[in-house]
């Protein structure tokens, strides 16, 4: 595939595909309402790299992310990148002449995740949300952090952890064995006790970052991510104390 590498036009076709599925790219970060565009985020990466070769791999790679995304979380409500990014290049360099292949592998995972998870498969997840600013990563790590604490967010040992529960996951809907992960009314299944309608779930992310309560902060190129502390029952207080209905089914 030939690209045009004239400067800021290589990751501008990026932003053309959220605005051409009509998705308003809302972030979560408190201080601002739309994502850092993927041409901003073109600047940042050409200022680590100058190989044309892995810049225009990373650009694929996100093409391939951001149309899973689309079309299986037509709902997702916020579309922060920033730190994904960052990630994503920082493996690839450091994997050194393995950085292209790492990106295709990186890409071909996030793409099966979410399509395991989304709206084309059984288990109809509504968002993106709990993977992309890291409470799924916090609670993997939990569980056993004197392993686990420094594989970061999007690394791809965490990507394939979250393949194999996908499919446990699957299984454990198709036998009627995951009560809790019923079908709402709504149609999507929600393993939480609080209602997580777009507004709802608005007001509570929202509130979370505000009080920074967000185990990875996506909108933020260099972040620190987050794992120890009980982000699980400070997302349930806040909920409660916000009196966000409990989930109808």
């Amino acid at each position: 595939m030939k690209h045009d590498l004239k400067p800021n036009q290589l990751f501008q076709s990026l932003d053309e595909i959220l605005a051409q599925h009509s998705v308003n790219p809302l972030t979560l970060n408190p201080h601002k309402t739309l994502i850092t565009s993927f041409v901003e985020l073109e600047n940042l990466i050409t200022a680590i790299t100058t190989d044309q070769e892995i810049i225009i791999t990373l650009r694929d790679t996100l093409e391939k992310i951001i149309y899973a995304q689309v079309q299986n979380f037509p709902e997702n409500i916020f579309w922060d990148f920033d730190f994904m990014v960052n990630s994503m290049l920082r493996q690839a360099l450091l994997a050194d002449e393995g950085a292209i292949a790492f990106l295709e592998t990186f890409g071909n995972k996030m793409v099966l995740l979410i399509e395991l998870f989304g709206i084309k498969n059984e288990i109809r997840f509504r968002y993106v949300h709990d993977f992309i600013y890291g409470f799924d990563w916090a609670r993997w790590v939990q569980k056993e952090p004197q392993t686990r604490s420094h594989s970061e967010p999007f690394s791809l040992i965490f990507l394939d952890d979250l393949l194999m529960k996908g499919e446990k996951l699957i299984k454990h809907i198709n036998y009627g064995q995951e009560m809790s992960y019923n079908l709402g009314n709504t149609g999507y299944r929600n393993p939480f006790d609080f209602s997580r309608e777009p507004e709802d779930e608005r007001l509570l992310l929202g509130s979370l970052a505000t009080e920074k309560l967000i185990p990875v902060e996506v909108w933020n190129w260099d972040t620190r991510p987050v794992w120890n502390q009980p982000f699980q029952e400070m997302r349930q207080q806040l909920a409660l104390k916000l009196n966000i209905q409990p989930q109808k089914h």
